[in-house]
């Protein structure tokens, strides 16, 4: 029998990973030990506990940099095919404010470049999951992204801001809809255009990451990266 602090922890961490057993990864079982770990954690209203838990790590992300955004939950997923071979990067940030993400566009785009070419990625993408409205927002830095996104998501999904955001709609989860798709595409011979937009820059040329004494969060940051965009300038994906 886990102590009431134990099981709370246990206890949210089924709540984030299930996104409050809303997600479609939850199982029978996840709301079986929900119930329990609630019952010895002595907690009464789970709703409010989730609603809680949600808030403070939207805050929490809100604040971070692009660096952090982009490698703060990714992962790398490698394929062979006869007509592609090389692997494909996908980060997911899950928050109830999503547009506080997107706003950051033209920010978190370079970054998302900068990361695929230090890990020598063919592809790599960020999802933004509003966890309370659930759903998906696809960030798209390249035309390699935009080919490989429209051949999984489908050619009809609604793609805006230069093409370099696209409406995934009730798709939320990187297991359960995001992989599935894009292996589909890729075993179904997607290959890579030829195009590659902004991922053709030099390594060299994407600046340093560093760390401001300053800052009290002691936040990563990329300074002197030659895709940084002058004020008023946007990221666009030549597809």
């Amino acid at each position: 029998r886990p102590a009431v602090g134990v099981a709370g922890m246990l206890l949210c961490a089924i709540l984030s990973d299930t996104l409050n057993l809303q997600g479609p990864t939850t199982t029978e079982w996840d709301r079986l030990m929900v119930a329990v770990l609630a019952d010895l954690a002595e907690v009464d209203d789970i709703q409010f506990l989730a609603s809680q838990q949600f808030k403070a790590k939207s805050k929490e992300l809100a604040g971070l940099s692009a660096h952090g955004l982009v490698n703060g939950d990714q992962k790398s997923f490698s394929f062979k095919t006869d007509k592609f071979n090389g692997d494909i990067g996908f980060a997911v940030v899950e928050t109830t404010d999503d547009a506080v993400i997107i706003d950051r566009l033209d920010e978190l785009l370079p970054e998302i470049v900068a990361c695929k070419k230090e890990k020598e990625l063919s592809a790599l993408f960020l999802a933004v999951v509003n966890i309370v409205d659930l759903k998906g927002t696809l960030l798209i830095c390249g035309p390699t992204e935009l080919s490989l996104a429209k051949a999984a998501f489908g050619e009809d999904a609604e793609v805006t801001k230069n093409s370099t955001l696209m409406d995934l709609g009730t798709l939320v989860s990187r297991k359960k809809d995001y992989i599935p798709a894009v292996t589909r595409a890729i075993k179904g011979g997607w290959e890579k255009p030829i195009n590659r937009g902004e991922s053709t820059v030099d390594l060299g040329s994407l600046g340093k990451l560093e760390v401001d004494p300053l800052d009290p969060y002691q936040r990563v940051q990329r300074k002197g990266s030659v895709l940084e965009k002058k004020e008023g300038e946007h990221f666009k994906v030549v597809g």
